[in-house]
């Protein structure tokens, strides 16, 4: 099966998810956070870096269970720039 390449808006969409669940964390380590959302350290530092834009809907929230951040949240802080989920629902 061949992947097609991502678009720059979900790599953009991936390094804002990034930098939300890399906020969320705060202060704890990702030591720590890893091990309570059941995934390799590896793997949260490449999430929270952008290097995996697209991680599975079960690997983010076990991520945002883990940090305490509720999935609304995380899917408005992953909106581009002056865009509005209500726009989009209409």
């Amino acid at each position: 099966m061949v992947r097609v390449p991502l678009t720059d808006e979900e790599r953009e969409r991936g390094e804002r998810l990034g930098l939300a669940l890399r906020a969320a964390r705060a202060g704890r380590s990702m030591v720590d956070v890893a091990a309570e959302a059941g995934i390799s350290v590896e793997t949260l530092r490449k999430i929270e870096t952008g290097r995996i834009p697209t991680p599975t809907f079960f690997t983010v929230t076990a991520i945002a269970d883990a940090v305490g951040l509720p999935l609304d949240e995380l899917r408005a802080a992953t909106e581009p720039p002056g865009s509005s989920a209500l726009s989009r629902a209409s």
